[in-house]
């Protein structure tokens, strides 16, 4: 049976040229921090690699790039910064927003237990920060701001460049988890004027076991991993020298990705939620997009709907067996069997947040699984909701 994957927002898949610039680096196996020449060969792969993810995010320079494990590690390492920063300024208030990833929720629960204030900033129906929650915690002179560049849910893509802007002119210091905007949608961290962002690879196409965090050149940054003097004393353990070489490779080719994902996966995600929404009654489109409505407030490629009367995992394994993968939520929290707190903070009760299920293409999407989809789909909740009905 052919699968036909629909989880790209969870991880994607190597690219082929990734997987070859992998493999090639497999050879170099002499430590990248050695002086001699096959260590100096590493290191220059490794800062080939650094360069192109700076490149892709429009950093001053490679400099400000330091190699991690991934989003999570780079939303920890900030995080992290804030205790010792928050002694040195005299602020102890972060800000972040009730739809963050669970990297930056369980961080600010850290730093919350560790004598800091924590505000979480509601979020309207779309996902989008409630204006007037976030001009009141600026009047509290956070030390820091925090809220993700786009939804990994909903698709809710944040004004970063203005809530950055209000964020320091309180005086704070601004963090984006940008984890699903790059190579999707445009994204400069010079022009947003974030003091720090954080990525990973296998969200562009690359291995999954490693990231970067973006420093501006000024911002205080404390390591969260000690040991070695590897990324200027910032994070030490000997380099993955095939994981980042990879990564330096996908980072090259997203540089051209977000016009695929504007016109030819936008496309099929417009295909995929007009077929839903004129064959299967009842349902819930959740974040900003609409049925027929162009919309570039969300992720091109991403679409979260509800099927009230159809339970999400029974859909969700109804699909598997024909073939499609799709997710109830973040991935990240896929074990838990509690409501999606992105799905509830934009106000869905119970029953529409268990009913919801996330579509996320990619560049190998294609119309025949699109159509395939919507094929196969309608079916399955009309079956789902005739079961839920019997007594």
């Amino acid at each position: 049976m052919k699968r036909i994957y629909m989880d790209y927002n969870a991880t994607t898949p190597l690219a082929q040229e990734v997987k070859e610039s992998f493999i090639k680096a497999l050879d170099v196996y002499a430590n990248g921090s050695s002086l001699y020449e096959d260590g100096r060969f590493g290191n220059k792969m490794i800062q080939t690699a650094r360069q192109n993810v700076a490149t892709l995010i429009g950093a001053h320079s490679s400099n400000e790039i330091i190699f991690t494990s991934g989003g999570s590690e780079s939303d920890n390492t900030v995080f992290n910064t804030m205790i010792s920063e928050s002694k040195k300024r005299g602020r102890n208030v972060i800000v972040t927003t009730a739809i963050e990833h669970p990297a930056i929720m369980n961080s600010a629960s850290f730093l919350k237990e560790a004598g800091l204030d924590v505000i979480y900033l509601p979020v309207d129906a779309e996902g989008f920060v409630d204006s007037k929650a976030f001009e009141s915690a600026m009047q509290q002179k956070p030390l820091l701001v925090a809220i993700m560049a786009a939804n990994n849910e909903i698709g809710t893509i944040m004004d970063i460049k203005n809530l950055c802007k209000k964020a320091h002119e309180a005086g704070a210091l601004f963090h984006t988890d940008a984890v699903q905007a790059v190579g999707k949608i445009p994204f400069n961290v010079t022009d947003l004027d974030v003091d720090y962002a954080a990525f990973s690879a296998h969200k562009i196409y690359g291995p999954k076991g490693v990231g970067a965090l973006y420093v501006k050149k000024s911002s205080p940054i404390v390591p969260l991993i000690r040991g070695g003097e590897q990324e200027h004393n910032l994070r030490a353990g000997t380099y993955n020298v095939p994981g980042i070489a990879a990564f330096g490779k996908a980072a090259e080719l997203a540089q051209g990705d977000v016009k695929v994902y504007d016109t030819q996966v936008r496309a099929l995600r417009d295909r995929l939620r007009d077929g839903l929404w004129n064959t299967i009654p009842n349902i819930t489109l959740n974040g900003p997009i609409k049925a027929g409505i162009d919309d570039k407030r969300a992720l091109p490629n991403t679409l979260n709907v509800s099927f009230p009367g159809a339970e999400g995992e029974s859909i969700l394994l109804y699909l598997d067996l024909l073939g499609v993968d799709v997710s109830t939520g973040s991935a990240c929290a896929s074990a838990s069997l509690d409501a999606s707190p992105v799905l509830t903070a934009i106000g869905l009760g119970p029953e529409l947040a268990h009913s919801s299920i996330r579509f996320s293409l990619g560049k190998s999407s294609t119309k025949d699984d699109v159509d395939y989809v919507l094929e196969k789909l309608p079916p399955v909740i009309h079956k789902l909701r005739k079961m839920s009905t019997i007594e």
